[in-house]
């Protein structure tokens, strides 16, 4: 898996959806509304970088991220926890 993807949102919002290895080797979303919200979850197992960044890809250019993000990650049966 690479060490970073990210994508930004292409309707011209602020919006980003990134991925990056964690502390200890896991990998972790990370999503950041450019203005006041940040939100770091872990994905459990190893789904392929083309499920993760096709999910990403998709939800960053929706206009409810988050929620578009989880519906983008069960369709593809990924599970996520949320870090502190």
């Amino acid at each position: 898996m690479a060490t970073q993807c990210v994508f930004h949102s292409s309707s011209g919002g602020f919006d980003f959806l990134g991925l990056r290895k964690g502390r200890g080797g896991t990998v972790e979303i990370v999503y950041d509304d450019g203005v006041r919200r940040r939100m770091v979850w872990r994905v459990a197992g190893q789904p392929s970088e083309g499920q993760l960044g096709d999910a990403l890809r998709y939800a960053v250019n929706q206009a409810k991220v988050v929620p578009a993000l989880y519906s983008e990650l069960r369709k593809r049966a990924i599970a996520i926890e949320m870090v502190a």
